[in-house]
């Protein structure tokens, strides 16, 4: 399909060229101050992780600001809340540990990059402390932290992201909606109503 393919990291550098010495030396290996409290600000986080044949998945995580616990300079905890039971993140990452979080805060066009390691912990006394709304989470997923940084928003003004969010997007009404995609993708033989109803008694039942 296509003539010029990218395929080696000499023909990538020859393009775009090397990153500054900033931009190497501003990942760190630890969360400081800065980005506890980056992570304390944010509601809502992607997650990216891979299985072991390498395919890859992306999830969001979202909760009140300060829902990611951290435990130490190196380890910090998600809640995982009820969800739709695909749980792609979490076989996902008994394969292969290896994982990507992206924070952001609304308003706010910096996001927050992680790099590290997972681990699925059932601990008592650590689910307690990720409650919500007097409901445990039946685990979480403990991350070692490799590698963090501050990411540029330079996508952030490209996108205006957090201008449409505030101001309204008259585009969202042209967007399908969740039920309709159930519908049409799982070939449901329910209407797209009975389906949005299904999914706002989930929402109202089962977000805890």
């Amino acid at each position: 399909m296509f003539n010029e393919i990218i395929q080696d990291e000499a023909a990538l550098r020859a393009i775009i060229g090397n990153p500054n010495e900033r931009v190497v030396a501003k990942a760190i290996s630890q969360l400081d101050d800065i980005c506890r409290a980056f992570i304390a600000a944010s509601p809502f986080l992607l997650i990216a992780s891979n299985d072991a044949q390498g395919r890859a998945d992306v999830s969001p995580k979202g909760d009140p600001a300060g829902f990611v616990h951290v435990l130490d300079d190196n380890h910090l905890a998600i809640p995982d809340r009820p969800g739709n039971r695909r749980a792609d993140t979490l076989s996902n990452v008994l394969q292969n540990p290896h994982v990507g979080l992206l924070f952001l805060i609304p308003g706010n066009e910096d996001t927050l990059r992680v790099n590290g390691t997972v681990q699925l912990v059932r601990d008592l006394p650590l689910r307690q402390q990720l409650a919500m709304q007097g409901k445990t989470p039946e685990l979480a997923l403990v991350v070692h932290v490799e590698e963090v940084f501050l990411h540029c928003a330079k996508c952030m003004r490209r996108s205006s992201l957090w201008a449409m969010a505030m101001a309204g997007n008259a585009a969202q009404a042209a967007v399908p909606s969740l039920a309709q995609a159930m519908v049409t993708h799982a070939r449901l033989s329910i209407s797209v109503e009975e389906m949005d109803a299904l999914i706002q008694r989930d929402y109202e039942t089962r977000l805890y």
